[in-house]
């Protein structure tokens, strides 16, 4: 895999909190450019750069109205990014059922968990 394929733009978009907090945000609707740099002690422009970042990766979508822009959301890349994740699913699902037998095991006092 390169680092330009679609899910390492998605890991790395996700990377950073100033990003993840703009993906929050979006969660809830449409915002402008402006709106999305409030909540964040830097400029514009730096938060221009984070949202150039997340549309790269296609995590959102931007459109022009006047001179404002306006940022969505775009949900595809996060299916598939959970399509990614779930395959790990039933390892982390089986690793902890093991665990929790031989965390059982110990308060038992089981001979067979000391091995």
């Amino acid at each position: 895999m390169s680092a330009t394929d679609p899910l390492s733009q998605v890991f790395g978009a996700l990377a950073d909190p100033t990003r993840r907090a703009i993906l929050d945000r979006l969660s809830s609707g449409e915002a402008s450019v402006g709106e999305l740099a409030a909540p964040h002690e830097m400029s514009l422009a730096a938060v221009s750069k984070h949202i150039k970042v997340l549309e790269n990766a296609g995590l959102i979508s931007r459109k022009k109205d006047a001179q404002y822009s306006y940022c969505t959301l775009v949900a595809s890349p996060l299916k598939d990014l959970h399509g990614w994740l779930d395959a790990y699913r039933k390892f982390w699902d089986e690793n902890l059922d093991q665990f929790e037998t031989y965390l059982a095991e110990l308060q038992r006092g089981d001979p067979k968990s000391k091995q």
